[in-house]
């Protein structure tokens, strides 16, 4: 497999509007970036994943993009972007963008165009589609913001499609034109110096809506062979796709090289774990960690050459995994220390999302008020209309509501965790004075430090990136694997719990690689893993 830099570097998510404010308007933006890049610095990261920072009405939060062309302005200006470029580049860090083109914003003025009427030359870049006999909407697509997917367009007599807001129009990618000025437009970014693109629901452009089909469709590779080709290709850039639907079989059509599509995808089979089965993702269930362990080591096993991972445990669409899977109270920093461990030992590229590495927490609401989703704020709307009782909608909104990782970056003890002097657009999680990037850097021992050093162990030892993966045999709670590569062997052992485990292999220990605590670890027969206890040595091959 050819080797490149994406494959060798740990990718930072900022989520703009939460990170830093530099002018006190309550909204984090690009200058705020800008004077935080030697924080990113010091924490050894290669790439920063720039979630939209578009011209945007803002209706989901900037993924609803009205020009790609321009920077929305309560970020900055496109001046800024560039400098902000240049200077990430001057710290070896490359800018990964955040490209939406499964839809575009209903301000876009390519759909401004499409609703003069039927003959508009606009009109077939967007899906649009007549009444059923009845009159009502053409079939029983569903938005995954709640309701149907068609908007009526009574000028027209016609719907339009919406996989997402109805202020999101889907784009038809059928239209070869609309493909032509979307390429376009990427090859203007990537001429600005930009490391790729983090590429939104990329899966949902085959669509054939009158089908009822949307992930997957049979042109979707198609599509994206034609997009390598097109822009990237001639260039070692990172791209990666948003694909809910992915198996290992699907991952590989997106990532084996020789197809020339994407670098990798994110897959997000772990994420479902701790919903029911056959539910909604705010029906919840309890994690089992056995679970876990088959499904990282089937994505582990069965990519092979043949493609490649990426490794998250959260993003800006999900809540803080700390809280979520791991023990945010009595063993917050074992934990997010124990996350960091597994996750960043695997094979492929991991990504931290904002204010994992200082172990930030999930922020309960006490009430609808609270929230800014609208994901969130739709599903609580439709399920008081369903009957639920408006105790355990909150409880599924602060288990897994979007507005988890959206919180401010906490960077200090003064107010707002420092991250404006304003207002903040959202409310900063109240354990700010004690969760802080100031406080985690004055501590050695601290999370912030774990991530370091597994960031600077990637780039000093080839194991972490090209070694094979084998999974040792355990209790359920325990997830331990080795790497071997060029007649070196590590083995990582985590307990994946709040209990004292039992761990025991024969294996002889050489040196100790990391650890999330303090104590020394001489052999590794017989051992009682302490609640959380994680830790990496190298043994004999």
């Amino acid at each position: 497999m050819e080797k490149h830099w994406w494959q060798e570097v740990v990718v930072y998510q900022i989520y703009p509007r939460s990170f830093k404010d530099s002018n006190g308007d309550g909204i984090g933006d690009i200058a705020g970036m800008t004077e935080k890049l030697d924080y990113l610095e010091k924490l050894g990261i290669g790439a920063i994943w720039l979630s939209p920072v578009y011209q945007s009405p803002n209706d989901d939060n900037g993924y609803d993009i009205s020009d790609y062309e321009a920077v929305l302005d309560e970020f900055g200006t496109m001046a800024e972007m560039e400098h902000f470029i240049a200077e990430a580049d001057k710290r070896n860090i490359k800018v990964v963008m955040d490209l939406v083109v499964n839809h575009t914003s209903d301000e876009h003025a390519w759909f401004v165009e499409a609703k003069k009427g039927k003959d508009n030359p606009y009109r077939d870049y967007y899906v649009w589609a007549d009444p059923a006999a009845d009159g009502g909407v053409p079939n029983g697509l569903g938005s995954a913001f709640s309701g149907p997917a068609w908007e009526w367009d009574a000028a027209s007599g016609q719907y339009y499609l919406h996989l997402f807001s109805k202020k999101q129009p889907d784009l038809n990618w059928q239209n070869q034109k609309m493909r032509q000025e979307i390429y376009a437009m990427m090859n203007r970014w990537i001429a600005k110096g930009i490391g790729g693109f983090r590429m939104d629901v990329i899966d949902l452009i085959g669509k054939i809506p009158e089908e009822g089909i949307t992930g997957n469709g049979p042109q979707l590779h198609e599509f994206l062979q034609e997009m390598h080709q097109a822009t990237f290709g001639a260039h070692d850039l990172l791209t990666v796709g948003e694909t809910w639907g992915a198996t290992p079989e699907i991952a590989k059509l997106y990532s084996a090289p020789e197809r020339k599509e994407l670098s990798m995808v994110f897959q997000f089979e772990h994420i479902g774990l701790d919903q029911k089965p056959d539910g909604e993702k705010w029906d919840l269930q309890p994690m089992r960690a056995a679970e876990l362990k088959r499904i990282l080591t089937k994505w582990q096993t069965e990519l092979g050459q043949d493609g490649w991972n990426s490794l998250f445990w959260n993003n800006h669409d999900l809540p803080r995994m700390l809280s979520r899977w791991g023990n945010d109270q009595e063993y917050r920093s074992e934990s997010a220390k124990m996350l960091a461990i597994l996750l960043h030992m695997m094979k492929g590229t991991p990504y931290i999302y904002q204010g994992e590495e200082i172990g930030m927490t999930n922020t309960p609401i006490a009430s609808i008020a609270e929230a800014r989703d609208i994901e969130t704020i739709n599903m609580y709307h439709e399920r008081l209309a369903r009957g639920y009782s408006e105790e355990e909608i909150l409880a599924s909104i602060n288990a897994k509501g979007r507005d988890n990782a959206r919180r401010p970056m906490q960077w200090n003890a003064s107010s707002n965790g420092g991250f404006t002097t304003g207002t903040p657009w959202i409310g900063v999680n109240e354990n700010y004075p004690l969760i802080n990037a100031e406080t985690v850097l004055a501590d050695p021992d601290s999370i912030f430090y774990t991530y370091q050093k597994l960031i600077r162990l990637r780039k000093e030892h080839p194991i972490m990136i090209w070694g094979e993966f084998e999974l040792v045999d355990t209790v359920d709670e325990v997830i331990s694997y080795c790497r071997e590569y060029d007649g070196e062997r590590w083995l990582v052992v985590t307990n994946f719990s709040d209990e004292t485990q039992p761990f025991s292999v024969e294996d002889e220990i050489v040196e100790m690689i990391i650890q999330n605590d303090g104590n020394e670890i001489t052999g590794l027969k017989d051992l009682q893993l302490k609640p959380w206890q994680a830790f990496v040595v190298k043994v004999k091959a």
